[in-house]
């Protein structure tokens, strides 16, 4: 089943609203964002295992992105509290599992297969750096092929130029309001902006973000630039 699949269309999702799925293991739900083909193919979720919820050992011919929410996530790799972003490169493979229970943001089958690195980041243990505008605060996470990843943290009342997205964007609003000329989106929001699209976002009583750029139309990020992502 193909879900928000026309990348040419903005999408907005309070994912909080959203019921869960469930997925074929037991105890594993989801709440699907978007998907391009039925169990297989680029999608992105919100994922929540069950305490004591495991998967079989399995490869991610596409790659795999996880950024832990909540609880904690485990593999033979290691074990990821609450903060971790992961970054599984195409033909890896794990046997994921999560004995206290936990809930991720996962993004499948976005990597080029060139991409092969690794990484597993404590986002909470991080350097952030300074943002272009006086309080944006911004910690990279990733950036291959125009395709850039970050988390950033606004102060109250921080603003930021015209934002345009060649190669579109995708925000998931981790806590406080991010807000633009279009809304407010609170905590739990899911926004995917189409390739070309622009906006001016701003948070008047601060927010932290995910935030993902130059993705959602090939070859467009090459010439990618964000206020957004860029450090002082």
């Amino acid at each position: 089943m193909r879900i928000n699949a026309d990348l040419d269309r903005r999408v907005v999702l309070d994912t909080q609203a959203m019921a869960w799925q469930a997925s074929p293991l037991p105890g594993v739900e989801r709440r699907p964002l978007e998907r391009f083909a039925a169990e297989s193919g680029r999608a992105t979720s919100l994922v929540r295992y069950a305490p004591g919820s495991a998967f079989s050992r399995h490869l991610h011919p596409g790659g795999e992105e996880i950024l832990v929410l909540d609880g904690v996530f485990v593999d033979e790799h290691g074990e990821y509290p609450a903060g971790y972003w992961l970054k599984n490169p195409p033909g890896s493979g794990h046997t994921p599992s999560s004995p206290a229970g936990c809930l991720l943001l996962v993004k499948l089958c976005y990597q080029a297969s060139e991409d092969q690195r690794s990484a597993r980041l404590d986002t909470r243990a991080a350097q952030w750096q300074p943002g272009q505008v006086p309080g944006l605060r911004v910690l990279p996470l990733d950036s291959y092929g125009g395709v850039h990843t970050a988390l950033l943290r606004w102060g109250p009342g921080t603003r930021v130029p015209l934002q345009r997205q060649p190669g579109g964007e995708e925000i998931l609003v981790l806590e406080g309001v991010l807000e633009d000329e279009s809304g407010a989106y609170p905590a739990g929001t899911w926004l995917r902006n189409p390739p070309g699209s622009k906006h001016t976002p701003f948070s008047s009583a601060g927010c932290l973000i995910y935030v993902k750029v130059g993705h959602l139309r090939e070859g467009a990020g090459s010439d990618q630039s964000s206020t957004f992502l860029s450090t002082s």
